[in-house]
């Protein structure tokens, strides 16, 4: 069995007049993330964590912010084609660990339903997603609500 890990992490910037979209779920909240795409800052941080653990690059090489096809795309769309790239390789998903570093809206509320949604959109169990969120305690640029960061950690599996 031949395993390996990835590392995935993204950050947005919060502003006004943007639907708020992390893990695939829309959070109720007066302010979004401004992005290329819908800026789900979670499943981007997913989608370069499969890509690196599979060493396909990152999200910004098979999905550039500079391709108008992207513009206001659907994160979960991305998320579907990175596992088919994932899978066209020979890999499958171990597990996820994620967390996101956000001051405001409290996630805890939000996090079954992101984990449900991801897993659907993987076409894996949700028992092999983490998903976490923590402040920064009011420190840099999180703390101060100027933008969200995701992390992720994944494990895959050779399987091909």
């Amino acid at each position: 069995m031949k395993i390996r890990v990835g590392f995935g992490y993204d950050v947005h910037k919060i502003v006004a007049g943007r639907e708020l979209w992390l893990g695939g779920v829309r959070i109720d909240h007066p302010y979004g993330l401004l992005g290329h795409s819908d800026a789900d800052v979670l499943i981007h941080a997913i989608c370069d964590a499969l890509l690196g653990a599979a060493n396909l690059r990152d999200i910004g090489y098979h999905f550039p912010d500079k391709d108008e096809k992207y513009k206001g795309i659907d994160s979960k769309i991305l998320l579907a084609e990175t596992m088919s790239l994932l899978r066209d390789n020979g890999y499958e998903i171990g597990n996820i660990d994620a967390t996101v570093a956000a001051e405001q809206p409290k996630l805890s509320p939000y996090i079954n339903d992101m984990k449900k949604c991801l897993a659907a959109v993987m076409q894996t169990d949700a028992d092999n997603i983490s998903i976490k969120a923590t402040t920064t305690e009011q420190l840099g640029f999180t703390g101060r609500k100027e933008g969200m960061a995701a992390y992720a950690v994944v494990l895959v599996e050779k399987t091909a």
